[in-house]
């Protein structure tokens, strides 16, 4: 079996992801393509589609979430995700249970003894008038019946969970600060959530096995599980594993790919990019040596925003008045120096429609 290399991974995830070459990819196109876009930081995910996209322009996200072929909720790994309208009808039922048990594990012993099917009944009738509303105002529409929980575990289970709900603009529409206010998914699209499969042929699981390998393959099964937070995916693989090849990676770990998926040689330049918040491009994967090395791993979960060089987490960045300020995890190369720069300038304008176009590396390592 061949192996792959961390290199060979890299270039795959790169290109997977549109992080080798920016595409011209329509924003929908690309949003379905990457399986969706972490979004719990409502700004972060126009970063992550203008370092994947050409001429990528902010309004035509806006246009996707007010036009609701776009949507924000809750769903992989019980975390806000930009999603298109399908991928959301057609994967929410799948990710229910994994939900429910996710928000027990944060709020267990203040939920027990609640029923919740009971809960979810009273709920949807409660957002049935498809009124927006705050989590802590349908916690307190349904804190008569059920007093003990407290409205933040209450809420949480009721809007994460029981109802599916998509979080309203104008939150996440560009340079907009806004609270979250939430409707039931079916209600905003005027269309009902896909069914649940029959358990014994998994249909919507062997489609995200086979939607992740497209966005981030090769891929061990413990990598798709990460992505998504599902558990029971074994059959899913199973069902879709005549459809696979399979390498090993450098520990010996059986990885899953498509047969026609690109996979650039090792030795591909890799520009610079500038990735936002908790990109999936990083957590989307258990094993993340292949784009940030251990040493780093942390800031994959704190939200910071880092700096690919050569494929690899190398920096962070934050903005200062105007000013793209790029602080280096390792030493740079004078070209390496000037490419930071040079997307940093770029990334400057974006972000400031081109009031500003000034990048700084504040400190060097080495």
């Amino acid at each position: 079996m061949i192996v792959l290399g961390a290199r060979a991974l890299n270039r795959a995830a790169l290109a997977r992801q549109l992080l080798l070459d920016r595409a011209d990819t329509p924003v929908l196109d690309a949003v379905a393509h990457l399986c969706g876009l972490q979004a719990q930081e409502p700004q972060e995910p126009f970063t992550g589609l203008w370092s994947r996209l050409r001429a990528f322009d902010p309004a035509a996200l806006d246009k996707l979430l007010t036009g609701r072929s776009v949507v924000r909720t809750h769903l992989m790994r019980r975390t806000v995700h930009l999603l298109t309208a399908d991928d959301a009808l057609a994967w929410r039922a799948r990710h229910d249970t994994m939900l429910r048990q996710r928000v027990l594990g944060a709020y267990r012993r203040e939920l027990d003894g609640v029923d919740l099917d009971e809960l979810a009944v009273a709920a949807r009738a409660v957002l049935a008038d498809g009124v927006p509303r705050s989590m802590t105002e349908v916690a307190r529409m349904l804190a008569d019946r059920w007093p003990a929980p407290g409205p933040r575990a209450l809420g949480e289970m009721v809007i994460t969970a029981l109802v599916p709900n998509v979080q309203l603009p104008p939150r996440g529409l560009w340079r907009v600060k806004s609270g979250v206010r939430t409707t039931p998914l079916s209600h905003w699209l005027g269309r009902e959530i896909d069914p649940p499969a029959s358990q014994r042929t998994d249909s919507v699981g062997a489609a995200l096995v086979r939607r992740y390998l497209a966005a981030f393959g090769p891929a061990a099964s413990a990598d798709l599980r990460a992505w998504c937070g599902l558990a029971g995916l074994p059959a899913a693989v199973a069902a879709v594993r005549a459809e696979l090849v399979t390498f090993r990676d450098e520990r010996g770990r059986e990885l899953l790919d498509l047969p026609d998926a690109p996979r650039p040689d090792p030795g591909t330049p890799a520009p610079v990019r500038f990735l936002p918040a908790f990109d999936n491009a990083i957590l989307g994967y258990h094993d993340r040596s292949r784009i940030i090395d251990d040493a780093h791993r942390g800031l994959s979960v704190t939200g910071a925003r880092v700096v690919l060089v050569d494929g690899r987490v190398s920096a962070t960045w934050t903005v200062d008045a105007g000013t793209v300020v790029v602080t280096p995890l390792r030493g740079f190369t004078r070209a390496e120096h000037t490419a930071v720069i040079e997307e940093g300038r770029s990334l400057a304008s974006f972000l400031s429609d081109d009031e500003s176009d000034r990048a700084q590396i504040a400190t060097s390592s080495g």
